[in-house]
């Protein structure tokens, strides 16, 4: 088994990551032409309530067993970490067993009761299975990641993202000449798919290691006393982070009855309401996260980094790998920042077919840079052991969306963009308060200056990008607007280079990284 430094963890997962965010938009952006706005919405339904009872059985298990199996790497204690990873799996498998059953005799009174449009029961049927699998895939990654070895989490992903792109069309297609509501369960079906031959790599990844390790080493007399004592230090760091993620996760799935019940209170349709929030959640939010590859890498790799560097009480080193993923995410962040609010309209047109999307997509593209900082904040948190604090910093940002919901999107003067802003101030809100949760803890400090050349950069950006677009000197529509596009990010690029923002031989360092990483 491979153990990969913290830049070389990331740039594997980054890759991974940049891969399925490309390959994952393909469904994405043929589903809603296959099955519409209103398939989508049926299809988006039921995944809050799945994030929450996914939240329940892994919710902190992967990070307490990356944090545990890196401790355990350290003391060059090889038993210690075997036995971490299998009582964790019992875990896993005994709470997706038991949840996935509780699902599946209860879809019908919690599609009933729970939701507007009763068409979601096939699809919530469907989406059954995922408990099980994710729970024990999630224990597999967090192994792997303990050992800094990212190769496994990203083989997986990729392979699941590649499976799912197949047979969520293919299914989707099939069952369309059954209903919607058959098609949205089909699409279902095919994520199914995906985790089961994700779970499948981790597997066989997971026995190819086994042979390339050590000998397990001794335990000792106090072996059951050892076993309970790991058990007991999984559920110390898991539980709190399953509660700081059961918040945001039950916000999400609160969020989901409260907007489609609300847009009923405003007197919108049931299938209007349906597809409304299919747009949200199926088309703006994907885009939306999509630059979300690279901070979802950099948290995966901060937690054993910062954990390693607290357990020497290594300061620098936590403060320097702190630094280089907020500033990562600052950088890459702000051009994309920029296209969604400038391009939304045309970008929902030529991805979905749908332009009137795009003004839920502006009300929202200024709070992506929040989107990208929140993820490495709260990875921090976790790895410091405060997840207490990012525990209380979602609980307070989620009693604010959810009330914003209820006032704003049950008016009709507002309706479906009253849900978005309350989104919006929902994530500036909590990565705020994780900044200063940060701050307060470590003494952090970013330089003004990175943001001041940020700022500067994006309004380059933006006045070349909205001039291309606005521009006549390209007839073809889609052709001018990826040139808007292109010319955007060179803006971009030259001025970053210019103010030192971005430094050229980290460019050039990172260009010739990722060559080696090809190779």
């Amino acid at each position: 088994m491979t153990k990969q430094s913290f830049i070389k963890g990331t740039l594997i997962l980054l890759a991974a990551g940049i891969i399925n965010r490309i390959l994952g938009f393909i469904p994405r952006i043929a589903l809603p032409r296959v099955i519409g706005p209103e398939g989508i919405g049926l299809y988006q339904m039921g995944w809050p309530f799945l994030v929450v009872i996914l939240t329940v059985v892994t919710g902190g298990i992967p990070i307490a067993v990356a944090k545990l199996v890196a401790a355990a790497e350290a003391e060059g204690n090889e038993a210690r970490a075997k036995s971490i990873f299998r009582l964790a799996l019992a875990v896993a498998l005994l709470l997706g067993i038991l949840f996935t059953a509780v699902i599946f005799f209860g879809a019908r009174w919690i599609t009933d009761h729970l939701f507007t449009d009763p068409r979601v029961y096939f699809t919530f049927l469907c989406m059954t299975p995922i408990v099980l699998f994710v729970a024990v895939s999630s224990v597999f990654r967090g192994y792997f990641q303990g050992r800094q070895d990212m190769i496994p989490t990203a083989l997986s992903q990729v392979m699941e993202t590649i499976v799912r792109i197949i047979t969520v069309l293919a299914f989707a297609y099939w069952m369309l000449p059954y209903g919607i509501e058959y098609a949205a369960a089909g699409a279902m079906v095919g994520v199914v798919a995906g985790e089961i031959c994700a779970l499948l790599v981790l597997i066989l990844y997971y026995r190819q290691s086994r042979k390339q390790r050590t000998p397990r080493g001794q335990i000792g007399s106090h072996r059951s006393l050892s076993r309970i004592a790991n058990l007991k230090q999984i559920f110390k760091l898991a539980v709190p982070i399953t509660g700081s993620k059961l918040v945001g996760s039950g916000s999400y799935f609160l969020e989901s009855v409260l907007i489609v019940q609300s847009l009923a209170m405003a007197g919108i349709a049931t299938g209007l309401a349906t597809a409304q929030y299919g747009a949200l959640q199926g088309m703006v939010i994907p885009v939306l996260m999509l630059p979300s590859a690279l901070t979802f890498s950099l948290a995966v790799s901060l937690v054993p980094s910062l954990s390693e560097a607290a357990a020497k009480n290594d300061m620098l080193t936590i403060h320097m790998r702190l630094h280089q993923s907020l500033k990562l995410a600052l950088v890459t962040g702000a051009p994309f920042a920029v296209l969604m609010y400038v391009l939304a309209e045309p970008i929902c047109l030529y991805m979905y077919g749908q332009p009137g999307v795009g003004s839920m997509l502006k009300m929202m593209a200024p709070a992506a840079l929040f989107i990208y900082f929140q993820a490495p904040l709260q990875a921090a948190l976790q790895a410091l052991e405060r997840p207490g604090s990012a525990l209380m910093n979602t609980l307070i940002g989620s009693a604010v969306k959810l009330s914003l919901i209820y006032f704003l999107a049950s008016r009709p003067e507002y309706g479906i963009l009253g849900a978005v802003i309350a989104i919006t101030v929902n994530i500036m809100l909590v990565t705020t308060l994780h900044w200063h949760s940060i701050v307060r803890l470590l003494h952090f400090r970013m330089q003004l200056s990175d943001f001041i050349k940020a700022a500067f950069c994006m309004a380059g950006t933006a006045f070349a990008s909205h001039t291309v677009m606005q521009s006549n000197w390209i007839s073809d529509g889609f052709a001018r607007f990826f040139a808007a596009c292109i010319i955007g990010m060179i803006i971009y690029l030259l001025l970053a280079i210019l103010v030192r923002l971005i430094d050229r031989n980290d460019l050039f360092r990172v260009i010739w990284l990722g060559k080696r990483f090809v190779k």
